[in-house]
């Protein structure tokens, strides 16, 4: 693995240089095991959401406005794809996006706490090795449709879409 790296590194340096390109060193890690890239932790082990955005999600407080709720969903569908049926955990919420819907009950309390739940308890997907077989998992019903890119029983992607949606 470490001499695939660093094979890759030599290959990319050496397009840096063949091009007369140059990357500054402030800007660069080297052989680290970790790399937190937008708000995402890569490492060996898959692709999983970063500390800070799993901290901000534990400490959200209940929306008070469709705007508190707007910026809640908006951070949870960032990740929608670490969130297995995403859309049917936030159906209940975005509901109360339309106008004049905003009436925070129990239901859609429960809603959030379901939400956040899911955001701090994802799975890590895996990175794709290409020289292994994919599986897809599938599940559809009446209202909606959900696949997973699956490869040795780790989740690699998760693509959920309400079946009203479709045109």
């Amino acid at each position: 693995m470490w001499e695939e790296h660093m094979r890759h590194l030599r290959t990319v340096l050496g397009l840096l240089r063949q091009y007369q390109l140059k990357a500054k060193d402030s800007k660069c890690s080297w052989g680290q095991q970790k790399v937190d890239y937008l708000g995402h932790i890569i490492s060996k082990d898959g692709v999983e959401v970063g500390p800070k955005k799993i901290q901000s999600m534990v400490e959200w407080p209940l929306p008070k406005s469709t705007k508190d709720l707007r910026s809640f969903l908006g951070l949870a569908s960032y990740y929608y794809w670490f969130v297995v049926n995403y859309d049917k955990v936030a159906a209940p919420l975005t509901t109360l996006l339309r106008k004049g819907a905003f009436t925070w009950t129990d239901k859609a309390r429960d809603a959030f706490k379901v939400m956040k739940k899911a955001m701090i308890s994802y799975p890590v997907l895996a990175l794709a090795d290409f020289t292994k077989l994919f599986t897809i998992e599938c599940d559809a019903s009446i209202i909606d449709i959900g696949a997973i890119l699956m490869q040795e029983g780790r989740p690699m992607a998760y693509m959920g879409k309400a079946l009203s949606e479709r045109s």
